[in-house]
């Protein structure tokens, strides 16, 4: 078990197969400026999404253990497909908080006025007991539809920076026609990758629909959860980043600039 750290002024981690769970980083920065973060993305062994339980469950525990070994107060997974298959196993090891991320079906009905829903998310997500256990009891209301959209290869469009390719337009009709034909209006965004796939959506679904991002809320429950902890960093007045990738390169260093939205710099991820 490892203990908990007392230093406010320690960075979060954040992980995510790869440059997708930007979207939570940039939430998180958003909510808390004076938090400092170390953002660690498995590009090289990526995508999880379409791997077994074991494949993600390595490549997590030696990612989780780089960070506590930095020193992190707090770990975010920014990927759905490893909130699902590992952070009750993380959550059992380690007593920082851990904070997880999971398809936003819940907000969706909320928001949803015809009653049908798309969640559009990696086949590991769609099949993962989490989510079947989460989606099951709304899927029995007649009232509504939920759509399952497993999407295999859109990800991997987002760590190339095809937000709007030919080969990213034809996966996202693949995925979403049959949903927009049956008038679904919200789209679950599944995969942290999705958020920068928008505009491309909208272009698919229509400007009418709405896209329902679960980054905002897990940046509210990682500073709740810091609070209840009392390891807010009250000191900085804003805090660091620091980027990592497996098998970083130049492209990548471009992407991740693009979605960033500045000139940042990724160092190599050794683990």
């Amino acid at each position: 078990m490892e203990n908990l750290s007392t230093r406010a002024n320690a960075p979060i981690g954040i992980l995510d197969s790869g440059l997708g769970g930007l979207s939570v980083a940039k939430a998180i920065q958003d909510a808390l400026p004076r938090e400092s973060f170390i953002y660690s993305a498995d590009c090289g062994y990526a995508p999880w999404g379409e791997r077994d339980d074991q494949y993600v469950n390595d490549r997590v525990d030696r990612i989780v253990s780089y960070l506590l070994d930095r020193g992190i107060k707090a770990l975010v997974i920014a990927c759905n497909t490893a909130t699902a298959v590992s952070i009750a196993r993380l959550r059992r090891r380690h007593t920082i908080p851990i904070i997880g991320i999971e398809p936003a079906v819940l907000p969706a009905v909320k928001q949803t006025k015809t009653g049908t829903i798309a969640v559009l998310a990696t086949p590991k997500t769609i099949a993962s007991e989490k989510y079947r256990s989460l989606s099951a009891p709304l899927k029995e209301n007649p009232a509504l539809q939920i759509i399952d959209c497993p999407a295999p290869g859109l990800m991997q469009c987002v760590e190339a920076g095809e937000f709007s390719s030919p080969k990213t337009m034809a996966l996202l009709h693949r995925y979403l026609d049959l949903p927009a034909n049956k008038g679904a209006d919200t789209v679950v965004l599944g995969c942290t990758h999705y958020p920068f796939l928008s505009a491309a959506i909208h272009q698919v679904m229509g400007s009418h629909v709405t896209l329902i991002d679960p980054a905002p809320a897990v940046a509210r429950q990682l500073k709740h959860r810091l609070e209840e902890t009392h390891l807010l960093n009250e000191e900085a007045l804003c805090g660091s980043q620091e980027f990592l990738a497996s098998d970083a390169n130049a492209e990548r260093e471009k992407v991740l600039q693009r979605l960033w939205q500045d000139n940042v710099t990724l160092e190599a991820l050794r683990v």
